[in-house]
């Protein structure tokens, strides 16, 4: 990874922290997009440990698309290039809130704030070719449904298909873009890290994430997905193809169909304001 640049959101904890220092170890110049706190200084220091090139954070919100048109602002005017992007951060709260711009938390952040970022920089991205985009999903997404009626929210919340449903939006967008994107040089893939014990359980109640840590994996194998996709030289023209803890598999059937991921498509851009 050596003379690579590497935007990671969520890069401040769980598989992203582990992702951005191994990558930094590897000689990538990491870019973390993450919330400006003690965690993500302290997050700096452990990544700037190994880091030959020192790494930075761009602050974001990603509840709030004003906050994510100002990190690819700041971006693009810091940097003239981007080799891989990883859309990794994700949220999963047990009760239903909704984002600055009024859409339900979960579709908001671990789908709609990602989109929105991956077109704000695909130009650049373009420009940088070969370069990648990563994007982190769940197998849990082939329990999902997209419902264009509960974007800004359900009239009976539940948050583990309104997790279900984000990831497989997370899955259609990675598949669709990576149809738009043949013959760029840019590639876009997703994956399943496994089922990792990281700060997306944070507002679970106490028990239940005692119990969760210890029958998950570690992030740092959760991360190892994130850093293939990202780094390996074989997989450089490797383009729409879902992993699952590196290991290439099958995804949901609702992303091969293609009239549902270019609605899911027009319908993001609209929302996000970047028209159709």
């Amino acid at each position: 990874m050596e003379g690579k640049r590497v935007l990671i959101t969520g890069g401040n904890s769980g598989i992203g922290i582990v992702t951005a220092r191994e990558l930094a170890k590897q000689g990538a110049e990491v870019v973390l997009a993450c919330r400006d706190t003690a965690k993500t200084t302290a997050a700096l220091k452990v990544i700037n440990a190994g880091a030959s090139t020192p790494a930075i954070n761009l602050p974001v919100e990603l509840d709030n698309l004003g906050s994510v048109r100002n990190l690819a602002a700041n971006f693009l005017g810091r940097y003239d290039r981007l080799d891989v992007l990883i859309n990794n951060a994700g949220v999963f709260p047990p009760k239903q809130r909704t984002t600055v711009d009024g859409f339900e938390m979960q579709m908001g952040v671990n789908h709609l704030s990602h989109f929105l970022l991956t077109n704000l920089l695909l130009d650049c991205l373009k420009a940088s070719s070969p370069a990648r985009v990563v994007t982190v999903s769940s197998k849990l997404h082939k329990a999902g449904e997209i419902d264009f009626e509960v974007f800004k929210g359900y009239e009976n919340y539940n948050s583990q298909s309104a997790y279900n449903s984000s990831k497989l939006a997370n899955v259609l967008f990675g598949i669709e873009l990576a149809r738009q994107l043949e013959g760029t040089g840019v590639t876009s893939n997703v994956l399943h890290p496994g089922a990792v014990s990281t700060d997306i359980i944070r507002d679970l109640p106490w028990l239940l994430r005692k119990i969760i840590g210890m029958i998950f994996i570690s992030p740092e194998k959760g991360a190892l997905t994130n850093i293939m996709l990202a780094s390996d030289p074989a997989l450089v023209e490797t383009n729409g193809k879902y992993y699952d803890q590196c290991e290439l598999t099958d995804f949901s059937s609702q992303a091969d169909d293609r009239v549902l991921c270019k609605k899911l498509w027009d319908v993001s851009a609209e929302l996000t304001g970047l028209g159709g």
